[in-house]
């Protein structure tokens, strides 16, 4: 057994199931077997915790562990309730604490905040669950221009995302989607997708900026899960960005980091358009898919940066237990 013992922990109950265990396969192919006893805890969409095939608990597994490098996308993983646990155990963890993790992954919330840092952001609705969906689907279209955005608010992956127009196409996929979650409505912001990645303490920053990549989807669509993992989007790494625009990206980005309370790295998604950046999420440590047709991998290894030099720069970097490398003012939860 060699050194620090990695658990890392891939599957989970959320839809991103199949990308989180791509995601967790890729870090324990990865990671170096000379520095790191890797530790592959697969979570089943029941919410059951396996080692090595065999059924387990949290207990057990977190008390084997010395670190822990967590790809469960999606709910539960993304949302703190995760962290808590690990905290509870003592157990460091790459990525955002409880309470940053679940800003992160709330869609309103996070542009909310990008509004206070001064960073646009689309014209945005927040319907909750139980709304009176004829009576909201009519202020959408009154107060948004056409056609509309709708998203679950902590969802990822793109899944469940569609656009509408008119009041016919947005009662229905609202009413779809409320029966699930709350939704995110924002106006579509016509122009060109952009996403960059940040890590922190790295290549001697206090955080490194990986170069903004350009996303261009299949003609009619937009960044779908379909767009993201079938390989049919064509991804710019560095993207065809002015000077300006890059150096734009990436203050927004930092920025959004800072902002949000986030540790270890993230990757913050934009529309670039002639009005100027347009933030649109941020994805924690968590959220980042880390996949072969991923983004954040791509971006590293354009500025020549191996895959396992990085995930062995994260978890020691975990190893500190530390606050976030930025201070900001306490949330609170309405």
């Amino acid at each position: 057994m060699y050194g620090t013992v990695v658990g890392v922990l891939r599957g989970g109950t959320s839809g991103e199931h199949d990308i989180s265990l791509k995601s967790g396969h890729a870090v324990v192919a990865n990671l170096p077997r000379d520095k790191y006893t890797v530790k592959d805890i697969y979570i089943d969409k029941e919410g059951s915790w396996h080692e090595r095939g065999k059924p387990s608990t949290p207990a057990d597994i977190l008390r084997s562990v010395d670190v822990v490098l967590s790809t469960l996308h999606g709910a539960y993983g993304e949302s703190g309730e995760l962290q808590r646990m690990l905290e509870q155990f003592s157990v460091p963890y790459v990525g955002a604490d409880p309470l940053n993790s679940y800003f992160a992954l709330h869609k309103v919330l996070s542009k909310e905040k990008a509004r206070e840092v001064g960073i646009k952001t689309p014209k945005y609705m927040w319907v909750q669950m139980g709304s009176d969906v004829g009576k909201i689907s009519y202020d959408i279209i009154r107060n948004l221009q056409q056609p509309v955005v709708l998203k679950p608010v902590t969802g990822g992956s793109s899944l469940g995302i569609s656009m509408a127009g008119g009041y016919a196409q947005v009662h229905t996929a609202l009413a779809k989607l409320l029966e699930e979650s709350d939704v995110l409505v924002e106006e579509r912001v016509w122009g060109t997708e952009a996403t960059v990645g940040v890590v922190e303490n790295f290549r001697d920053e206090k955080l490194y900026a990986l170069p903004p990549i350009e996303i261009i989807p299949p003609q009619g669509d937009f960044f779908s899960y379909e767009a993201k993992y079938t390989g049919k989007s064509i991804e710019r790494v560095p993207g065809y960005f002015s000077k300006e625009i890059q150096e734009e990206l990436v203050h927004a980005a930092r920025r959004m980091h800072e902002a949000l309370g986030q540790r270890h790295y993230s990757r913050s998604d934009f529309i670039v358009t002639k009005k100027g950046i347009y933030f649109l999420e941020l994805n924690s440590a968590v959220a980042c898919g880390l996949t072969k047709e991923s983004l954040f991998p791509k971006a590293l290894a354009s500025v020549g940066v191996q895959f396992p030099d990085f995930l062995s720069h994260i978890i020691d970097r975990a190893m500190i237990k530390s606050k976030p490398l930025f201070s900001h003012s306490e949330w609170q939860i309405a």
